[in-house]
């Protein structure tokens, strides 16, 4: 059976994005925005952009996500975006349409272009390109779930994870939607990589993603934060929760015992209005804030014990 799918969307000025994209990411981090101002041939890659999005007018765009048709949020995510918007003075509007995952899943291909941070290029799997010399190659479809490379919040974590991953570590992705923080950190050399998410359509993404890469290493669990989540002999050297400020909060607590002496933890997905939420939660368990990168509105912290 089919799963069917609500499509929140609200379009505006090009200048207004990031403001429509800060209260949409309240509801679902897993946005999917079309803004053409940066839009044009790339040097290496220009012949896969489609020629509609070189001609789109570049004064507009929109932001979407998407939820279970049956979802119990979705009435409540209506009136609060509809609220939210009104009060910004009706620069933004908003549609809500039904739409079956078959449509989206190929729908938004035309705008996943090939992306770089670091030495890590990630790939759209179906196009077949080839990295340049150097670099690591990480091939992703992301299907349903969230991280594809382009948004502020993956791209952070990913440069963090290449400073920070020390050789044959054991990793654990926290919130993995499509793995690939986990698939990058295999291919960096990690020895081994845990990647975990509450919902079941993302591990199966991610482990199909991390076979794709021939990454044997990374094991794609389902759990609610670190509920099932193995405890390994010596802790995990390095971790990344590339979620939103409030569950960060609650991923803190527990999060200790499954440390390595030493070990980093990065935390993205915090947009800057609740970045004081989570230093005073990291400072409340004991950790100490090692280095902050921000990114448009987006912030990421990385943080160690003691």
């Amino acid at each position: 059976m089919q799963r069917e799918w609500i499509e929140f969307k609200a379009e505006t000025d090009s200048a207004l994005l990031d403001t429509a994209a800060a209260v949409m990411s309240r509801i679902e981090p897993a946005l999917v925005i079309e803004d053409h101002r940066d839009a044009g041939p790339d040097p290496l890659y220009g012949e896969l952009v489609d020629e509609s999005i070189l001609s789109a007018d570049k004064s507009r765009g929109s932001v979407a996500f998407y939820l279970p048709a049956d979802s119990p949020e979705a009435p409540a995510a209506e009136v609060f975006l509809r609220e939210r918007f009104a009060a910004l003075g009706g620069g933004i509007v908003l549609t809500v349409t039904g739409r079956r995952s078959s449509e989206w899943e190929e729908n938004w291909k035309k705008y996943y272009r090939p992306q770089r941070v670091g030495r890590i290029a990630i790939l759209p799997a179906w196009l077949g390109e080839e990295p340049k010399d150097g670099e690591v190659a990480v091939r992703m479809d992301p299907g349903m779930a969230f991280g594809t490379g382009t948004h502020e919040t993956t791209r952070l974590a990913l440069s963090m994870i290449e400073d920070y991953l020390p050789a044959n570590a054991a990793f654990l992705d926290v919130g993995c939607g499509s793995g690939i923080l986990s698939i990058a950190a295999s291919k960096l050399g990690a020895r081994r990589c845990i990647a975990c998410d509450l919902d079941p359509d993302a591990v199966r993404v991610a482990r199909e993603n991390a076979e794709k890469n021939g990454c044997e290493n990374v094991l794609c669990v389902q759990s609610d934060l670190l509920s099932a989540v193995e405890r390994i002999p010596g802790g995990y050297q390095l971790v990344a929760a590339n979620l939103v400020a409030e569950i960060i909060v609650r991923l803190l607590p527990a999060l200790p015992a499954f440390l390595a002496p030493g070990a980093v933890c990065l935390f993205s997905g915090i947009i800057d209005k609740s970045e004081g939420l989570v230093r005073d939660a990291l400072e409340a368990n004991g950790f100490r804030i090692r280095r902050r990168e921000l990114e448009h509105d987006w912030v990421a912290l990385a943080a160690a014990r003691g």
